[in-house]
């Protein structure tokens, strides 16, 4: 469609002066992105010689373009602030669009009318200042869904009139007719959660339904999946060319119940909010500010005045007030109530302007400061006081009438009334969505309060206090509402602005504070709260306040858990020196004499906990993390498709965005920290702006796989991107972003890659690819400068080597290479090798960074470990254990004061290099043994380097190490008759150690692989040992005699024998091949040979009565077995998964066993009948009911309680089923634990090699 004749001839006239001012460049962008300008036609008006020749060339395309272009121009020039051209095009902008639809003046006919009243679409407000050119905006993109499903947003600030946007634009019958004859339907969302948002969807079904014939009319669906499904239908069957208007949308999950490929209008603040949704998109953004006449047009209608009527004061206020609507209505406001007072109103505003300095030049806050004061004088003088009370609280913070009742001690009837006064008078702002009612100032109302009342401010933050302290004198709220919110969340800072010194040291250094906030606000805020406050809590105990922050900043991502933990269990790991550590005794010690289970972690000195901060900051995997340049922000992206951005202090979420369709697998901060980049499996790279979390850039046209990694150059001067991906050719890029195609493409690589990055002074890039290789190119020019062939360094066998990723070191002479289970040191200029870090061929490097301030390189591994090496002594200095899976990602903070690492464990872990450098701790290997001789504890394990070691298990004083072995440990046992200790290893060998001495008692050879298990018999005399060879081996170990029992085919891990009694013979043993057999310890005989199962056997127990023994299998069933006729009982099936372990109460009448998904169940051995299932209501973070297997079990003497471990230990109260207590190790995976004849002391180790000896809590 052409270009309508009066646009045509006002470009005409005016072309001149527009060649001469105008910059196409910055104009262009938006008319792309308008859509009504392609990226050809750009590139052409950018090969033109001059900026002019450029501008003649853009006016000439206008000239043969339609209305659409003109309007996308007009507001392109307004946007980039060419006001003065732009109002010479606005009086000639198309007001319809497009010329067919004059059926009236404005469109706004009785058919439309009787439309949008079916439909409900609000009437326009009394006071209207039409918006012709964002009208025609918002119409033109409706147009674009005449024949396609998609969202337009109209997104604005808060006040900018987004509403009656929407409603305008669609009164218009053309639009009506031609793009939604089906109707329009507007919903007025809000803050909604699931229950109101169904309620809505529910009344809009109803009211589609009824226009329909009767019969059609169903039940309401009853559940919000019901319910879409219903919209669903009726949208595309029944009113398939329908609108709907979704009003003041905030939360990306209530859009979701709306992706149902239909037509949607929503009017929202966040302009991000339809990225989580399919289909197409398009946007306009509604700004703030009013120009004069519009200004002028709004008190006119206030004062019931022609325009031309206004007294000179009118214009004289507008440009007092710089066109602010929110002083604009003020003042309207006022002028209606009183409007003689022209003069006055104009007086009282030059005053305040002269009498106060100007705090900033920005026109608004100037303004509102002159508008409030007129305002707040008509207010009666008790009232002002009221609102005086305001000024304490925090900006953009919502608070409940609850909260002000019992700041003002008046009933919440009285109060809402006050606030309804307040509203009114545009003094307050109501959330009217929420119910409660939420009420709120605006920032610049808020700056005004707190200016006017700045020597009043301690007494009134003192006032919230008190008040609030009168109020909840017996306990602080608990109950989750907005008004427990509001007080659990700024308690501490009002009396950190009160200068209530004591107060909050009593709050803050007390555990239950911790256990409220945390539970109802998270354990960020709290750390933030410890940091904020530090300087004030510091006078009174600074180290107190170091072990709260320290408890809460290692243990938060277990207070992120639901359901919640006990936090005094939590805290009972803390060292025996902590303010924590003595709250939490005193109360575990009050509540376990009423009959509540807790343990205390006796041995926790010996462990120095290395991790600075644990964050969970997504659910799935964290494919990547990284510092800002300040050092103040992380950002992290993963499995969930989200980015976040978190304080680097104490894991406050700054900025949640939903950010691709697909796994975000890297984000990149840029060099002055304003903007990060993302690239993701979906093939496209997007730059968002930080603060307001707003999409700048998507790069989605030239990538045509995942693209796997992205970086910023490391200085300003010349920003550029490198992204770099699985495709064959085209596979590492660089960006300028203001271009919207790649500035240059490397070639050279023909395999995905994984990894680029730019040298120190950003004049190479460095890639590393599948092929093997990694690439140096010049960025200037974009040619390769030369290839590093990492694959030669690896002779050893034909596998493919990909190289993960490359590091500069700071100086840039050297380059860093990640590739199987080795770092590779090359030298830069010569391409030579200069040495390597290779770990055991188990563990591959996932990712590595040499440290931008020192010699220290990080390496990621996938056997869950960090590392730190010094690249000039080329010496390993630091394990940093802690994650429970693969760590994906390690960057060094810029002053290299702190290491972050990301694993597919959910965690994000902050690490202090100057702490974990100088740490050794030693780990000890998880297949232990454990005697209990009265008081006593003493533990057997091997450790890292591979030596077996017998603690005491309260002191943890070493009471024997044997030298390093050259075989691995895998199993050991003591001896309860004479100190000996015996020791399985890898290569089949068998020792027996005197204790503490060392002296080789006897070494027993004859298995051919890895011993398994191993046991001595009740009188010390005997030694049996299984191993991975199929074997039994009964050992006279003194003598040196051996009994060999074979017969099974697989390896055998475990054995038992059948009674404690030393005439009773008789050994079980079972296997991977599914069988069970009983031998004869004297004669070497086999007694019995069962297949008891399809699959492997995992676990057996004998009952302590000796008639009956259990297997489990991974078949999924557990079965009961007679011993002396060796018939199967019962066979126990319900098990979703592997059957991991089982265990007879100590009556023999039930039986525990215990899955691989995490789930206990109960059984009545009588019978075979089911008793009880214990396990969670919801899987954990790990997936599971118990944080991994269940390995172990073992009940109280007297049958009442149960222990069970996995990821981590849990206590059963066995009649109910019901968890007591869990007790969270640092690592996961426990593989048994040792539990003594009273059940009050418990022993175990982690994955990550720690010890827990628990005592319970009397």
């Amino acid at each position: 469609m052409a270009l309508e004749e009066r646009p045509r001839s006002c470009l005409l006239r005016f072309r001149h002066k527009l060649e001469e001012d105008i910059k196409p460049s910055y104009l262009m962008d938006h008319m792309i992105s308008d859509g009504v300008m392609t990226v050809d036609e750009e590139e052409r008006i950018r090969t033109q010689p001059t900026r002019k020749d450029q501008a003649v060339a853009l006016l000439e395309l206008l000239l043969r373009k339609d209305n659409r272009a003109y309007i996308s121009f007009y507001n392109a020039l307004v946007k980039e602030t060419y006001d003065d051209l732009a109002n010479l095009l606005y009086d000639d902008l198309p007001r319809v669009l497009p010329d067919a639809h004059k059926s009236s003046s404005d469109g706004y006919t009785p058919y439309v009318q009787t439309m949008l009243s079916e439909g409900g679409v609000p009437q326009r407000p009394v006071v209207f200042v039409s918006r012709p050119e964002l009208v025609n905006r918002v119409r033109e993109k409706l147009y674009r869904l005449q024949k396609d499903p998609g969202w337009v947003t109209v997104f604005g600030m808060a006040g900018s009139g987004k509403s009656i946007l929407a409603a305008e634009a669609v009164r218009h019958q053309g639009l009506i007719e031609e793009c939604f004859p089906g109707g329009i339907h507007w919903l007025s969302i809000g803050q909604l959660d699931k229950p109101d948002l169904l309620v809505k969807i529910q009344s809009l079904c109803f009211r589609l339904e009824q226009s329909l014939d009767s019969q059609s009319l169903h039940r309401p669906p009853n559940s919000l999946d019901e319910a879409k499904e219903r919209l669903r239908f009726l949208m595309l069957r029944r009113y398939p060319r329908t609108l709907l208007i979704l009003d003041d949308i905030w939360d990306s999950t209530v859009l979701k119940a709306f992706d149902i490929h239909c037509r949607i209008l929503l009017t929202t603040r966040n302009r991000s909010l339809a990225d989580s949704v399919s289909g197409a998109k398009y946007q306009v953004e509604v700004q703030s500010g009013l120009d004069e006449n519009k200004a002028l047009e709004i008190l006119a209608l206030y004062t019931d005045t022609k325009l031309h009527g206004l007294p000179e004061e009118a214009r004289s206020i507008v440009r007092e007030c710089k066109g602010s609507p929110l002083v604009v209505s003020l003042i309207g406001a006022l002028l209606k109530e009183k409007p003689n007072r022209w003069c006055y109103y104009l007086r009282q505003l030059q005053q305040k302007q002269f009498k106060r300095i100007r705090k900033s030049s920005s026109y608004d806050y100037d303004a509102l400061d002159q508008a409030m004061a007129a305002s707040i004088e008509v207010l009666p003088e008790d009232h002002q006081e009221l609102y005086k009370d305001f000024t304490v609280l925090e900006k953009d913070i919502k608070v409940p009438a609850k909260v002000l009742s019992v700041l003002w001690d008046l009933e919440p009837e009285e109060v809402e009334d006050i606030l309804e006064e307040f509203v009114n008078k545009s003094l307050l702002f109501v959330d009217s969505h929420n119910k409660p009612y939420l009420y709120y100032l605006h920032d610049l109302q808020l700056d005004f309060l707190v200016e006017q009342n700045r020597t009043q401010l301690e007494s009134l933050h003192t006032k919230m206090v008190h008040q609030y302290q009168q109020h909840y004198r017996d306990s602080p709220p608990t109950s989750g509402d907005e008004e427990c919110l509001y007080w659990i969340r700024f308690l501490t800072y009002h009396m950190a602005k009160a200068n209530l010194c004591q107060e909050l040291y009593s709050l803050m250094f007390s555990l239950d504070w911790v256990s409220i906030k945390s539970q109802i606000m998270g354990p960020a805020h709290l750390i933030n709260d410890y940091v904020e406050y530090g300087p004030i809590l510091d006078k009174e105990n600074s180290e107190v306040r170091s072990q709260f922050q320290e408890f809460l900043s290692l243990n938060g991502h277990q207070l992120e858990q639901r359901p919640f933990p006990d936090v005094v269990q939590l805290a009972l790991s803390q060292p025996p020196t902590s303010e924590v550590y003595r709250q939490a005794l005193l109360q575990a010690q009050d509540r376990a004499s009423r009959g509540k289970l807790y343990f205390d972690w006796l041995n926790k000195n010996s462990v120095e906990s290395l991790s600075r901060l644990v964050i969970h900051p997504h659910q799935g995997s964290i494919y990547s993390a990284c510092f800002s340049h300040d050092g103040t922000k992380i950002a992290s992206c993963g499995a969930s498709r989200t980015l976040k951005v978190f304080k680097s202090t104490s894991g406050e979420k700054l900025t949640e965005i939903q950010a691709h369709d697909d796994e975000v697998l890297c984000c990149a901060f840029s060099p002055d920290d304003r903007l990060i980049a993302t690239c993701s499996s979906d093939r496209k790279v997007k730059v968002w702006n930080v603060e307001r979390a707003m999409l700048l850039r998507v790069f989605e046209e030239e990538h045509e796989e995942q693209v796997n990694h992205c970086q910023f150059t490391n200085s300003a001067r010349r920003l550029l991107l490198a992204t770099c991906s699985n495709d064959k050719f085209m596979n590492v890029k660089l960006w300028n972003l203001n271009k919207p195609a790649s500035q240059n493409t490397m070639f050279g690589h023909f395999e995905p890659v994984n990894h680029c990055c730019f040298s120190p002074d950003d004049s190479y890039v460095s890639s590393s690819s599948n092929d093997g290789t990694v690439k140096l190119f010049q960025v200037s020019s974009a040619n390769e400068w030369k290839t590093i062939n990492v694959r030669d360094m690896f002779t050893e066998n034909d596998e493919e080597v990909l190289v993960k990723c490359s590091t500069w070191t700071a100086d840039g002479k050297r380059i860093i290479c990640a590739a199987r289970n080795a770092a590779l040191v090359f030298d830069v200029e010569t391409s030579d090798m200069l040495f390597e870090i290779r770990t055991n061929r188990l563990s591959m490097v996932q990712f590595c960074q040499a440290c931008p301030t020192s010699n220290l390189l990080a390496i990621a591994y996938s056997n869950y470990a960090v590392e730190l090496w010094d690249l000039e002594a080329n010496k390993k200095m630091a394990d940093c254990s802690g994650h429970l899976s693969w760590v994906q990602r390690v960057q060094f903070s810029p002053d290299g004061s702190q290491l972050l690492s990301c694993s597919d464990d959910q965690t994000v872990r902050l690490w202090e290099t100057k702490k974990v450098h100088t740490s050794s701790a030693v780990c000890l290997k998880r297949d232990s043994d454990v005697l209990f001789n009265d008081e006593e504890i003493i533990v057997s394990a091997a450790d890292n380097c591979n030596r077996l070691q017998v603690r005491d298990g309260r002191t943890v004083s070493v009471l024997f190490q044997s030298e390093e072995k050259s075989s691995r440990i895998r199993c050991t046992c003591m001896c309860r008759q004479t100190s000996a200790v015996v020791l399985g290893q890898e290569d089949g060998t068998v020792q027996v150690l005197e204790v503490p001495s060392g002296k080789l008692l006897a070494t027993l050879l004859g298995h051919t692989k890895t011993v398994l298990h191993c046991k001595f018999s009740q009188n010390g005399q005997m030694l049996i040992t299984s191993s991975e060879d199929t074997t039994i081996r009964v050992w006279r170990w003194q003598s040196g005699e051996c009994q060999v029992l074979q017969g099974h085919k697989e390896q055998v891990r475990c054995f038992s024998l059948l009674s404690s009694s030393p005439a009773d013979t008789r050994l079980l043993s079972w296997s991977f091949d599914g069988t069970v057999k009983m031998w004869d310890t004297e004669s070497g005989d086999k007694l019995q040979d069962i297949r008891a199962h399809r699959g492997a056997i995992l676990s057996c127990h004998v009952s302590p009565d000796g008639c009956l023994f259990a297997t489990t299998s991974a078949d999924k069933t557990a079965k009961l077995w007679h011993s002396e006729s060796w018939e199967c009982v019962h066979t126990l099936k319900g098990h979703q998964d592997c059957v991991r372990s089982c265990r007879f109460s100590w009556d023999s009448r039930c039986l525990a066993t215990g899955d691989d998904n995490g789930e206990i169940r109960l059984w009545n051995v009588k019978d075979g009948s089911l008793l009880k299932i214990c396990s969670r209501e919801g899987k954990d973070a790990m997936d599971s009911l118990h944080g991994g297997w269940v390995t172990d079990l073992h009940f109280s003497p007297d049958d009442s309680l149960l222990v069970s471990t996995g990821g981590y230990i849990k206590w059963w109260d066995v009649e109910k089923g019901e968890a007591l207590q869990t007790f969270y190790p640092t690592g996961t995976a426990l593989k048994r634990i040792h539990v003594s004849s009273d059940f009050s002391t418990f022993v175990t180790i982690d994955s990550i090699g720690i010890l827990y000896i628990l005592q319970r809590v009397v």
